[in-house]
């Protein structure tokens, strides 16, 4: 199954990534591959993972405190946010 990121989801992805640059060399590397394991994990399989609101659901990412917000649509994956697991949990309604 296909995958896009919604334009915020791909902001808070790339916004992730400069913070784990700046924080340790090669940190971001690690998040980049935890962020393709569950992107990939998704799409083979995403009625898998947790309702968390109607056709939306979430996808813990392994060893970083991010999930996956997402849905299925028109047999594609839309990643709504890629949203720490500790900041305002509810943010991402607004993209629907």
């Amino acid at each position: 199954m296909k995958f896009f990121l919604h334009p915020q989801a791909r902001e808070e992805l790339e916004q992730t990534i400069m913070f784990y640059q700046q924080q340790q060399a090669g940190l971001e590397k690690r998040f980049i591959e935890a962020m393709d394991d569950a992107i990939n994990r998704v799409c083979r399989n995403p009625l898998l993972y947790r309702k968390i609101e109607d056709d939306v659901r979430k996808c813990r990412l392994l060893h970083f405190p991010y999930a996956l917000i997402f849905r299925t649509k028109l047999a594609q994956i839309e990643i709504i946010a890629v949203m720490h697991l500790r900041k305002q949990p509810h943010y991402w309604q607004s993209r629907k």
